[in-house]
């Protein structure tokens, strides 16, 4: 889709194309783009094919370049999609300058530039491109920052669920976050260059101005990486225990099973012994002997197989102490799972 807008007393105001106004600047913002969509762009602004396929790679990362006849600046910013497979991740958008036209290119929909059209940022100057993409710089950094804090407090939700029971849906969850952080801090890092870069280029004039809000958003870029990294190595760390915790489950119940077979073995061993033409012992006996000795050699075995399954008292201490955890403490932590779960839909 694709729209124009020009600025009015400092408003960002949507036209039609053929209502446009020549002599002031101009905004064209094309999300989730079409191939006619895309076509009509290289034709009309005469924007190379190459310049073009690069805008529309997910993995594409964040640079300046010269292209002929227009100046070509590729940023990375945030997406939540709760559709996704990957709830959070990055996505190129492509800032093209050509004469008094500034073109945003994204192949998905993306709140940052959503924002620049709903007039959610102050200060936005339509008449400075070059402090145009310092704002589109800045506000994606401003959603890093929130998106991280989502991801940490979505963390925290399914960790809470994991400390009663794991299962493959919330061990997914967490793949889904660790896939996210990555994306993100590669692609902080590749915007991080992008910002040095701005500082030496002669390709755009920055005025000091201009300048000293470039160090201002490297700031917010920097803190956006620290928390990343952060929030990366806290959440490696969660998973590698819990994937201990899973081993050292499993080591257990393998443990018991060996010996639940190892206490049945004889019994086992004593009933395929007589099964072989053998008379069978206390068959003399009358009365109720043999139920009796039968009973009792049962209840000796499973006495025998309860001690030594509890024969680890630290184990069983533990498990006794896991198991004081209230119901109430459950429905505390279900209950901030679902508010965590209606905040990230209504962020849609």
């Amino acid at each position: 889709m694709i729209t124009y807008w020009q600025q009015v007393e400092g408003q960002f105001t949507k036209t039609k194309k053929e209502n446009v106004n020549e002599a002031e600047p101009l905004w064209i913002d094309a999300r989730n783009i079409t191939r006619d969509e895309t076509t009509q762009l290289q034709s009309e602004y005469e924007i190379d094919q190459e310049s073009m396929l690069d805008i529309l790679d997910p993995d594409e990362l964040s640079r300046m370049e010269d292209g002929e006849g227009y100046i070509l600046t590729i940023v990375r910013v945030p997406v939540y999609d709760p559709s996704a497979e990957t709830h959070y991740f990055t996505v190129p958008v492509g800032i093209i300058i050509k004469g008094k036209t500034i073109i945003t290119i994204c192949w998905t929909d993306s709140e940052v530039l959503k924002d620049f059209g709903a007039n959610r940022i102050r200060n936005v100057r339509l008449t400075d491109f070059p402090s145009f993409i310092v704002q589109i710089m800045n506000r994606a950094n401003l959603n890093f920052l929130r998106y991280l804090k989502e991801i940490n407090r979505r963390s925290t939700s399914i960790q809470n669920e994991m400390r009663f029971e794991i299962e493959n849906t919330e061990i997914m969850q967490m793949l889904g976050l660790e896939k996210s952080l990555v994306s993100f801090t590669s692609s902080l890092k590749s915007n991080s260059l992008l910002l040095e870069k701005m500082r030496t280029t002669r390709l755009i004039k920055f005025d000091e101005e201009d300048i000293d809000f470039v160090e201002g958003v490297k700031i917010d870029n920097r803190q956006a990486i620290e928390m990343a990294d952060t929030y990366t190595n806290i959440l490696f760390g969660v998973m590698d225990a819990y994937s201990s915790m899973i081993s050292n489950n499993l080591n257990i119940v393998m443990k018991k099973l060996a010996i639940i077979n190892l206490v049945m073995m004889v019994p086992t061993f004593i009933t395929s012994f007589f099964g072989m033409n053998y008379e069978l012992p206390f068959q003399h006996y009358s009365g109720y002997m043999p139920i009796i000795v039968v009973t009792i050699m049962c209840v000796v075995s499973t006495f025998l197989a309860n001690w030594i399954l509890n024969i680890n008292r630290e184990n069983r201490k533990a498990l006794q102490t896991a198991r004081k955890i209230t119901r109430n403490q459950k429905k505390k932590i279900k209950q901030e799972a679902r508010r965590l779960k209606k905040q990230e839909r209504g962020l849609n």
